[in-house]
């Protein structure tokens, strides 16, 4: 084997390792996006992808199927997010406390659910194998060797963007977020689009964990999540709410936490608390620079983001 196809496939497994870590992120950041653009501020995420991790595992151990695991866990983080829905949407509720509280409450359910699965292992989802595609050099795993998460996640994001900027109901999503006191004076349902928003965005992050549980890491472990949720809400920023951007973002955070793996291998001296700590500083240095250069250029977020519906009677 020559030297260039050595190099070649060692590229290929670090861009194919980037984009495994980047996948838990592009799946919550773009469910958050769309419940973002809607107006909703919901910093549930975490608590959410969380108590689908456990509940995809749960499911998983106990039914001996991936597909039906990953369904639960997005089942799971729908229906907590259902009730975030009810509380901010139906009954109006302070959006920045419910989500707290969401995330606490998720957190302490995904202890409940995972008590017996502590520690335990199962076989991690199957990856894509198509012969004399998978096995081609440099870009055979990268295309063709990842589980139906990555391929999920990357249709996602070209699906979210389709929807946004190329449908009605898309432009319809934009306004209410926008806007919602012109959209509900024109006839639109402001509290139907955010409440279907807020089920999305639930299911996206319950997927995220369920990621987590059955592929990236296939074992279940108390907080596994890591505080992955809070970088997804931070990545929905960073990317200015778009879709596209937002896949961007989570490759740079996948980036920076197999730069850490590698630099903790390589035995650097460094502390490894403070290697660990690399994806996140990476992310806040990224925040701090665009919120330099936007300044001038005045916010980008959709313009009634958190701010409470009421319509009048």
């Amino acid at each position: 084997m020559s030297l260039d196809i050595v190099s070649l496939d060692i590229v290929q497994m670090v861009l194919v390792t980037v984009l495994t870590a980047a996948t838990p992120l592009i799946l919550a950041g773009i469910g958050e996006l769309v419940v973002e653009r809607s107006g909703v501020l919901n910093l549930g995420v975490e608590g959410m992808m969380v108590l689908g991790a456990a509940a995809a595992f749960a499911v998983a151990t106990q039914t001996g199927s991936t597909g039906l695991g990953a369904l639960g866990g997005a089942g799971a983080g729908l229906l907590l997010a259902a009730l975030f829905g009810v509380l901010t949407v139906g009954l109006a509720a302070n959006q920045v406390a419910s989500g707290l509280a969401l995330t606490i409450l998720g957190l302490g359910l995904s202890g409940l659910v995972g008590a017996g699965y502590v520690g335990m292992k199962r076989d991690p989802a199957p990856h894509l194998h198509l012969p004399g595609l998978t096995d081609l050099p440099g870009i055979g795993r990268l295309l063709f060797g990842h589980d139906a998460f990555v391929y999920a996640a990357l249709l996602l994001v070209v699906g979210v963007w389709w929807f946004l900027w190329r449908t009605r109901a898309g432009l319809i999503l934009r306004a209410v977020g926008d806007d919602h006191t012109a959209t509900h004076a024109l006839g639109l349902k402001v509290r139907k689009v955010r409440f279907l928003a807020v089920l999305f965005g639930g299911a996206c992050a319950g997927l995220a964990g369920a990621y987590l549980s059955l592929a990236y890491t296939p074992f279940w472990a108390p907080a596994m999540t890591a505080g992955r949720g809070w970088i997804a809400l931070a990545l929905v920023v960073f990317a200015s709410w778009q879709p596209l951007r937002v896949a961007a973002g989570a490759l740079l955070f996948g980036g920076a936490t197999v730069l850490q793996l590698h630099a903790q291998a390589a035995g650097l001296g460094l502390p490894g608390q403070l290697l660990s700590a690399l994806p996140y500083l990476a992310t806040i240095l990224a925040l701090v620079l665009l919120s330099l250069g936007r300044r001038r250029g005045g916010s980008l977020a959709p313009a009634a983001l958190g701010r409470v519906f009421a319509p009048s009677r």
